[in-house]
């Protein structure tokens, strides 16, 4: 029983990958992550677990690169980084310590501050008195890493599925931050990517002089948690449930203080009962009655105001919220609930995308993208029929030539697989590679078959195995010459070059390692009687 599997294994192994192709390729559980908000079908494109970029599906593609300059090889003399932030931000007229960083593992030190100077923040590090080797523009690693994430959420947040960040290196050596967003308008995603959302919490009180208000007693970097919005489960509105940290490397946490400042400003007795409301009027920014209350503050304007629940008021004052920091951040409607829980956990971009001056965005219609998927097919089918044309006009026999395009296809078969399990986007480029695939496979299946036949027939499988070898040997040093020349497009921040080399040299492996040696055992069978 085990000796025709013995005889075949390499046949068996192109039917596993096949198999496992199918899997990924229609499998339901091998289908795109869907994005927050978004069902299983809708992140789906197709009646396959593919996914398409934006040359086959439509959207935007912004290349920019964060505004800023950074100080190289700083001498910090012993200095800790907060007091560098700060010496060289005291420096600066139009910078706060919020637009300097101080990168130690870099030696670096950087302003994101788009409206300083080169010139002024190199005058800031010669005032503060802090050597460096050069001033460069652009920003550290550190920061285009936060920046990836923080757009990375934005997206995630914004329930775009299959939107993508990464970095890329031009050949001058000037990174850029390159971002991908398939069926979007290209001003819906520079409006996604140039909002610099920050939301607070102050609280409004009334006083002698009217109403006053206790600004930052929460900030983004407060909360330890934050949930996505949800509808209100009493009448209308919406909230955002959150968890404010309770735990501070020195001094109070942000739990504490907040709960300090509620009780301070007299929650406590304002709100004893569920009829006690807030009668802050964001209008003229006055509270028409004695209730302090809690403001929720969106890039500097006020969205809500809110009282705050009796039980919860009681807690404060008694001091054991803290223990848990979890309250609800109450909107007037859904939409605002969401904004919030995306400025929230998306937070502001550490440095602004130079978007109108050295950056550069392109848009791609759904329907042209549709085209594109059409036409792309259209050639594929007639690369192979072209293909499948020659190979029977040179050889003129079916049992030589058929299984040569059965196996081309299946190696590309086996590619669309791979691209389904990695959930990696297909782009004109990798269609170009699949192309390039098809033509070289056939290439090597033509070796083998000529190896083969070239000595006359094939009398026995010794001869049989004799030539494939040797032909074998013809299609392992060009393999490895084709890695060898795709290697540094893969490793390269080249953009679409990156996926056309990737599968390109995934299709030669998988044709070197399973399809070429599948087809020498069925041309053997074929071409052999002992």
């Amino acid at each position: 029983m085990l000796e025709p599997i013995k005889k075949n294994w390499r046949i068996l192994l192109l039917v596993v990958v096949v198999i496992g192709s199918s899997v990924a390729l229609f499998a339901p559980g091998f289908g795109p992550e869907p994005a927050p908000g978004e069902n299983v079908s809708e992140a789906q494109q197709g009646v396959t677990n593919l996914q398409y970029g934006l040359d086959l599906a439509g959207g935007t593609r912004v290349r920019a690169p964060l505004s800023g300059y950074t100080a190289t090889d700083v001498a910090f003399g012993g200095d800790t980084p907060e007091s560098v932030a700060d010496a060289v931000a005291a420096e600066l007229d139009n910078a706060s310590v919020r637009n300097v960083g101080v990168v130690p593992e870099e030696g670096a030190v950087e302003v994101t501050k788009p409206s300083v100077t080169e010139s002024q923040f190199r005058a800031a590090m010669d005032a503060a008195g802090y050597e460096y080797a050069e001033v460069r523009s652009g920003v550290t690693q550190e920061t285009r890493d936060e920046t990836m994430n923080v757009i990375q959420g934005k997206i995630n947040e914004a329930g775009l599925s299959g939107g993508s960040v990464q970095q890329i290196q031009s050949i001058t050596g000037e990174y850029f931050i390159l971002v991908e967003v398939p069926g979007q308008g290209r001003q819906e995603v520079i409006d996604l990517l140039e909002e610099r959302g920050t939301v607070r919490i102050d609280i409004a009180y009334p006083d002698g002089n009217g109403t006053a208000v206790q600004e930052g007693t929460l900030t983004q970097g407060d909360f330890e948690t934050i949930g996505t919005a949800a509808q209100s489960d009493r009448g209308t509105g919406a909230y955002v449930p959150v968890t404010v940290r309770n735990t501070a490397e020195s001094g109070q946490s942000p739990a504490h203080s907040f709960q300090d400042a509620v009780a301070q400003r007299g929650f406590a007795d304002a709100y004893q009962t569920g009829a006690d409301r807030c009668g802050y009027n964001e209008e003229t920014g006055e509270i028409e009655n004695s209730n302090p209350c809690l403001l929720l503050v969106v890039d500097g304007e006020v969205v809500n105001s809110f009282g705050m629940d009796p039980g919860l008021a009681d807690s404060m004052a008694a001091g054991s919220w803290a223990d848990t920091g979890n309250f609800r951040l109450t909107t007037g409607e859904f939409a605002e609930a969401q904004t919030i829980s995306l400025n929230l956990r998306a937070g502001a971009l550490p440095a602004d995308l130079d978007i109108s001056g050295e950056g550069t965005s392109s848009s791609i219609s759904a329907s042209q993208g549709e085209n594109f998927r059409t036409y792309s097919l259209v050639i594929g089918v007639l690369s192979v029929l072209a293909v499948a044309g020659m190979v029977f006009l040179r050889y003129r026999e079916p049992r030589v030539a058929l299984p040569m395009i059965v196996t081309a296809l299946t190696e590309v078969y086996a590619l669309l697989g791979f691209a389904a399990l990695l959930g990696y986007p297909l782009e004109l480029a990798v269609i170009a590679g699949f192309i390039a695939v098809v033509g070289t496979g056939v290439d090597d299946l033509v070796i083998i078959a000529d190896e083969v036949m070239s000595e006359g027939d094939v009398n026995s499988k010794k001869v049989f195995d004799s030539r494939f070898r040797r032909a074998f040997w013809v299609i392992g040093a060009a393999a490895a010459t084709t890695i060898i020349a795709m290697s540094p497009l893969m490793v390269l921040s080249l953009g679409d070059l990156s996926g056309f080399a990737i599968f390109t040299v995934l299709g030669v492996l998988v044709g070197v390692l399973i399809t070429r040696p599948a087809y020498g055992d069925i041309l053997r069978r074929l071409l052999t009687v002992k």
